[in-house]
């Protein structure tokens, strides 16, 4: 196994913005008075905007036309947005600044691989757009998680084949679009427990340094420590 290069989701992964996406998809169900809560958002983890507001859309009484979807999502974001003002190089841990540093260090070509549109608002919000070597986000692709175009893409701007990329994944329809295409994919969180996830672990800042070297010494599918 020869791994080249590591390609990060964003939110989950990097750094979270979830309770955002929370209040900003919360805020427009209740303007519209429809039924939203924590574990209706659990299903909007990993899927692009679009398909969050057709799922939280199923428990509406009205039908609505595409610009009035539009909107909607136009609405999201500005409030999401909003929200992400508040983000600072504090919401990003000592240990993923440093895990990111090691990595290059090591030579390894680093990459997101977010669905968010907002990614690289995000990066400049926390101060690591330096910190990796190419960006893939919602602004340059057409089809979202699980399909695999968004990490096909930051392999392609790596200058690397898919099955030289590890991707590093929170949600199943990452781990899903990673390994449709060949990629090596690392479960974290949620993944975690998905046996789809070619590799897991527990605390990814922790164990990533650890995981790549005994990937290209073994055939180890969990580590956890």
């Amino acid at each position: 196994m020869n791994i080249k290069g590591i390609i990060f989701d964003l939110d989950g992964v990097i750094c979270s913005t979830d309770e955002y996406h929370y209040q900003a998809w919360k805020s427009i169900a209740d303007d519209e008075g429809i039924y939203f809560d924590r574990k209706i958002n659990e299903r909007l983890r990993g899927v692009s905007r679009a398909e969050s507001l057709e799922i939280i859309l199923e428990r509406a009484a009205a039908v609505y036309s595409p610009e009035e979807k539009a909107a909607l999502m136009e609405k999201k974001n500005n409030i999401y947005r909003e929200l992400l003002k508040n983000m600072g190089p504090g919401d990003v841990t000592e240990e993923v600044r440093s895990t990111l540093r090691e990595l290059k260090e090591r030579g390894y070509g680093l990459a997101i691989g977010s669905s968010s549109k907002n990614t690289r608002f995000i990066l400049e919000r926390t101060a690591l757009t330096d910190a990796f070597d190419g960006i893939s986000d919602g602004n340059m692709i057409s089809r979202s998680k699980p399909d695999p175009e968004v990490f096909i893409k930051a392999a392609g701007i790596l200058g690397l084949k898919n099955e030289e990329c590890l991707v590093i994944e929170d949600a199943i329809s990452g781990i899903n679009a990673a390994n449709a295409a060949g990629f090596h994919s690392v479960g974290i969180g949620p993944a975690a427990e998905c046996d789809e996830a070619e590799f897991k672990i527990s605390f990814f800042f922790r164990n990533t340094g650890y995981l790549v070297s005994k990937m290209c010494l073994s055939s180890y599918k969990e580590i956890y420590t």
